[in-house]
């Protein structure tokens, strides 16, 4: 059924949040200073991406859109650490192009065995016993754990293949498939018979294999989205080589010339980089060809422009060996599959109000917390000057500094954010 292909589909990611600190003090008989011993919280777990071979479609992502990681747990006393939340393992067919929902750039091509981290964790807050000092022995206060982070994306699958066959309704790519690997696509004499792209592995000589794509038939129009090919002309993207298909029997009563630059034309639409993709044309069913003359002016064309044409019959088993010949000899000076590079570069966060952050004063340390804050933190390279005085900059634009005067701050306090200290000077 064709609601069976799913090759599309946008969810919602959430990193879990991290646990938050523990205040808490060793109260022991015999043991005269215990000291703070809160323990810190434990991280949020992660959103990871996982490349599944038994997988060939986005199916699992058409009822389930929102998908979460477990929370870390917070921090107890006698210097336990919160438990770390358990990370989100999320399975795609290889080939998985992650985009970005808002901005359509790529984050990442899942087309390695290697496991992506889409969202991190948050980090678990420190406990009470992180701000001890020898002038600060008894620190009533503990940090939060940080938020996790979240991603709205959609994942567009883009199958791996070597060769993409081409070409409109009912020219027997289907049948081609069927008799060069042994793929089982549905085969009749009517058009769109083909509802979603067929795989197949063609086994040439020892060591020598490609993997071919059975694409739905293209009509005028495609790229505009008219038939099913627009859908999938996606597909294509990545194939090293097309076989143009071509129908010279006459059967139907169509000129096979105008079919060839109709294909081609839809092909430079939708993208003029697979307009220049090499090309095998395969003039199908020749025997039961009408009108030899098809066949010649078809030759004569595809030859001035440069491609090469191969006379076949599928159903007959005839010059099918032929072709996967001439197909293998292209593909070896051919360049692998392509993979596509990351796009996607995170937007830093944009700060916020100064009233809306927690402010706590505990002798001598102001302990600053708030959503916003926590994201910029994660975005600051302390070990850098100019994104250190970028950070400052950013501070007193919000109007911290100036609530923190107000609420009477003085010079050599310690400001607590996030973890980060520094010595307050105006």
């Amino acid at each position: 059924m064709a609601s069976a292909f799913i090759d599309k589909a946008r969810i919602s990611v959430r990193a879990g949040n991290g646990g938050n600190g523990a205040v808490s003090f060793h109260r022991e008989k015999y043991v005269a200073a215990g000291g703070p011993d809160g323990g810190d919280g434990g991280r949020g777990g992660s959103i990871i991406l996982q490349v599944d071979d038994n997988m060939s479609t986005l199916m699992d992502f058409r009822y389930k859109r929102k998908y979460v990681a477990g929370n870390g747990a917070d921090g107890q006393g006698k210097r336990k650490f919160g438990k770390d939340g358990a990370s989100l393992v999320i399975k795609v067919p290889r080939g998985t192009l992650v985009r970005d929902a808002e901005t359509n750039e790529i984050i990442q091509d899942m087309s390695g065995s290697e496991p992506y981290v889409l969202c991190r964790g948050g980090r678990g807050g420190w406990g009470n016993s992180h701000f001890a000092t020898p002038t600060r022995q008894v620190p009533r206060f503990a940090k939060a754990g940080l938020p996790g982070e979240s991603h709205e994306v959609v994942l567009e699958l883009k199958l791996l293949a070597d060769v993409g066959l081409i070409g409109f309704p009912n020219v027997g790519k289907s049948t081609l498939l069927s008799v060069v690997s042994k793929a089982q696509p549905k085969i009749a004499n009517y058009h769109f018979t083909t509802l979603f792209p067929n795989l197949g592995v063609v086994w040439v000589d020892e060591g020598v294999s490609f993997v071919m794509a059975d694409i739905p038939g293209i009509i005028e129009g495609a790229s505009e989205g008219a038939g099913l090919g627009h859908d999938f002309l996606r597909h294509i993207d990545r194939c090293r080589l097309l076989v143009h298909l071509v129908d010279v029997s006459g059967s139907e009563a169509r000129d096979p010339v105008a079919d060839f630059d109709a294909i081609n034309a839809e092909l430079a639409q939708y993208s003029p980089a697979l307009a220049e993709r090499p090309q095998i044309v395969a003039a199908n069913k020749t025997d039961i060809l009408e009108n030899p003359e098809n066949l010649e002016r078809l030759r004569a064309h595809v030859e001035a422009l440069g491609y090469p044409l191969m006379e076949m019959s599928a159903a007959a088993h005839q010059g099918t060996w032929q072709l996967v010949q001439q197909i293998a000899e292209r593909l070896s000076a051919l360049p692998p599959v392509r993979v596509f590079e990351a796009e996607y570069v995170p937007k830093p966060p944009a700060p916020g109000d100064a009233s809306s952050l927690e402010i706590q004063h505990e002798e001598g340390v102001w302990l600053i917390e708030g959503p916003w804050i926590q994201r910029l933190m994660a975005n600051v390279n302390f070990s850098d000057y100019e994104s250190r005085m970028w950070f400052d900059k950013v501070l007193r634009e919000a109007g911290v500094f100036q609530r923190l005067e107000t609420l009477g701050i003085a010079d050599g306090d310690t400001v607590s954010l996030d973890g980060f200290e520094f010595e307050y000077q105006r």
